[in-house]
């Protein structure tokens, strides 16, 4: 009689079957790719550190002095990472090793996207004036009653070393780069009276999300606050409207003025075109 817990052999004449090996997981295959996990660490820890150092600073964290001295060391470790990631697989190549794609890849798109990002802000650097106080006039600027014109609006004015602005004062100056800088940004003329002009602005202003601080459609005026970015940077701005053939038309002007800063990144030109177009419904100047 044969005891049922022996274990049964196979027939005279046949193999016993191997037992068929293990394949490792997936999660098994990335926890042996130490260089794949670097570069995903390091490129997905790019935008978090830099949602940091600006969230924080918008919230009060730290300054936005330290915010922003954070972002060129974010990115040196952006273009650092990149490179490491091309070495790797450079390496892997002509060692004849076949590159894993998962981790690398996702640490090499998310710190493009990073950069992708910083391009358009390191454009503007490069390529627009560093002034921060932006004006449809400018040879009588819009003045602020209820806001208060930042103390050091003149200071780290450039062109200071600029031999074809030798002599000028720095709101001299200013005015020489805000003009070659945005041409474009002039008076407007609307075909409306003053007061219908200033009620339709706070519409505009608060549609935006602009912090009315003051509004008076009979005298042509309006005050607000911007507050952009994750830095929670506040611009201020006025808008002025001066009566026109006989009130029956209006030439606005405006201005926009960062608080902190010297560079605006082009922030105050691009808000004032666009609100002065959605204004008056179109681009057109001032004929003054």
């Amino acid at each position: 009689m044969t005891d049922q817990n022996e274990p049964t052999q196979p027939p005279i004449g046949e193999t016993q079957p191997a037992s068929t090996p293990v394949k490792p997981g997936k999660l098994g295959s990335l926890r042996r790719d130490p260089k794949g996990w670097l570069i995903a660490l390091l490129g997905l820890g790019v935008p978090v550190a830099f949602l940091v150092a600006a969230g924080g600073s918008g919230i009060g964290l730290w300054g936005w002095q330290a915010g922003l001295a954070a972002i060129p060391w974010i990115l040196l470790i952006a273009l650092l990472t990149l490179i490491l990631a091309i070495v790797f697989i450079v390496l892997n190549r002509r060692k004849g090793r076949k590159t894993r794609w998962p981790l690398l890849g996702l640490g090499m798109v998310a710190t493009l996207g990073f950069l992708a990002f910083m391009v358009p802000y390191g454009t503007a650097i490069v390529m627009l004036p560093a002034i921060h106080d932006i004006t449809t006039d400018l040879a009588d600027p819009p003045q602020f009653t209820a806001l208060t014109l930042r103390a050091d609006n003149w200071d780290n004015i450039p062109g200071a070393d600029d031999g074809d602005m030798r002599g000028m004062n720095p709101r001299q100056r200013w005015a020489t780069v805000h003009q070659d800088a945005y041409p474009d940004i002039r008076s407007v003329r609307i075909d409306q009276p003053v007061a219908e002009v200033i009620e339709k602005a706070k519409r505009l202003a608060e549609d935006r999300g602009w912090k009315i601080v003051a509004v008076d459609p009979a005298a042509g005026h309006l005050e607000a606050t911007d507050t952009v970015s994750l830095f929670r940077f506040k611009d201020d701005i006025v808008i002025r409207a001066r009566s026109a053939e006989n009130g029956a038309a209006s030439i606005i002007d405006m201005r926009s003025v960062s608080r902190v800063g010297v560079h605006d990144l082009g922030a105050n030109a691009k808000r004032v075109r666009q609100f002065l177009s959605d204004l008056s419904g179109t681009t057109t100047a001032a004929s003054q």
